[in-house]
């Protein structure tokens, strides 16, 4: 088999080493490039290619039964919310398991991507220069930190770092911190620095939903509720257990949510109330300015804070591609069902998505999808479809998120499986032409 019939996988992470797997099982020949140098990308804490944001007490959000691959279940012995340390051994094993390590060159970093005659031409950092028939991207969207956006005015005497940098709560031992968003990791870190903080505030712009880990003494994404039901009533349904169990959010000084469930990204914390209400992390409204040793809140409020911690969300990024050949301005990559891209028909997006629910699982069957579509099992609609299908889910996600950066890639975990598996079964009946040979 000549190098014109291998495919080129960028990233061994989570989504990397399920397509890793799909190509291999098929026959399809492949090398996948690593920057670090194990497989798991962002779970991997202090991940060697400086890429991971996983911190010390990190621990999942979604129940291990719905983030594992299908056909490697997570150890009987791991909790329902596994740390960090067991998640990255998991993949470990998974790449073991299914001997894909051979295949992977770690500590090898892409740094170009380009179109070539009949596919593709990889750079790598060395110099050497590679041609592949096909590229699936997987290098991940959660580690190219985004600050807010415009700066807020004036100047700050103390620390500031992104989440993306922090690793554990004890260099804010004693200090006034202030943790700045209202998304998974911000609930985490205000948490975990309320614990040594002199004192711990949260500046939050836009109320948002939290739902707890569990309900009714098991994980809120394995609750019963039947497959019949239409989505509008589920989340009705949700939304009134959630708001028994938790309460409402102006009540511990929050800011009510100014959407429904599951119309932005919920906030998952079981903690970040019981904090509040013991007067450990203290609610503030959205920064005005920044005032030396201080920060001023848009309600006139002013407090003295030795360390910000901006929790701000990540840019999608793609350092190997050129941004006139492939960007995302405000996030938002056009990807058709968020893999294949328009405009290449040799070119795929693995696990580039956010789900109410876990990646993998959707990134191990986009997996097996494209491996069917490199085979010839399964064959494209038209350019026009494509196009117009693109057009009215981008439209669709305006409507229920609006435009921010944070959901230009959401996608409701069942209906996108079951949407999915609809398609590859309507493409097996369209003429395809294999791209491996």
């Amino acid at each position: 088999m000549s190098v014109r019939d291998k495919v080129c996988v960028i990233g061994a992470g989570s989504s990397g080493i399920t397509a890793c797997k799909a190509l291999k099982e098929r026959g399809i020949a492949f090398d996948c490039y690593e920057a670090g140098e194990r497989v798991g990308g962002n779970w991997v804490y202090r991940n060697s290619n400086g890429m991971s944001s996983a911190y010390r007490g990190l621990h999942i959000n979604t129940s291990r039964l719905r983030m594992q691959y299908s056909d490697f279940p997570m150890p009987r012995d791991y909790p329902d919310f596994p740390h960090h340390s067991q998640i990255a051994r998991y993949f470990d094993d998974y790449a073991e398991h299914f001997k894909l390590k051979a295949h992977i060159r770690f500590r090898t970093r892409v740094a170009r991507a380009e179109p070539a005659p009949g596919g593709w031409e990889i750079t790598l950092e060395d110099g050497s220069r590679h041609n592949y028939r096909a590229l699936l991207v997987a290098n991940g969207h959660h580690w190219d930190p985004r600050w807010p956006e415009p700066p807020f005015p004036g100047q700050f005497q103390g620390k500031i770092l992104h989440s993306h940098h922090y690793l554990e709560p004890e260099p804010f031992r004693d200090q006034n911190v202030l943790v700045v968003g209202f998304g998974n990791s911000a609930m985490d870190i205000a948490v975990e620095t309320s614990t040594v903080s002199q004192a711990t505030f949260l500046s939050v712009r836009r109320g948002f939903h939290i739902i707890p880990k569990y309900l009714f003494g098991r994980p809120l994404d394995r609750q019963p509720l039947p497959g019949w039901m239409p989505f509008s009533w589920q989340r009705a349904v949700l939304a009134f257990l959630i708001r028994l169990s938790t309460g409402n959010p102006r009540d511990f000084g929050l800011p009510e949510p100014d959407h429904r469930l599951l119309s932005a990204h919920p906030t998952v914390s079981p903690d970040i109330l019981n904090r509040i209400a013991h007067g450990r992390v203290k609610p503030k409204p959205n920064i005005a300015r920044l005032d030396g040793d201080g920060v001023v809140f848009t309600d006139g409020t002013r407090e003295a804070i030795d360390a910000i911690v901006y929790c701000t969300g990540y840019k999608l990024s793609f350092p190997f591609f050129r941004p006139d050949l492939i960007s995302a301005p405000n996030n938002d990559l056009p990807l058709f069902r968020r893999v294949f891209h328009p405009r290449y028909p040799d070119l795929f997006f693995i696990g580039l998505l956010q789900p109410l629910g876990a990646i993998m699982p959707l990134a191990e069957l986009q997996s097996v999808w494209v491996a069917k579509y490199l085979l010839g099992e399964y064959g494209l609609p038209s350019a026009e479809r494509m196009e117009r299908e693109i057009r009215e889910e981008r439209e669709r996600m305006r409507r229920r998120y609006g435009s921010a950066p944070r959901h230009t890639m959401q996608v409701d975990f069942v209906p996108y499986v079951n949407a999915l598996k609809k398609e590859i079964q309507r493409g097996a009946a369209r003429s395809a032409r294999p791209l491996i040979a």
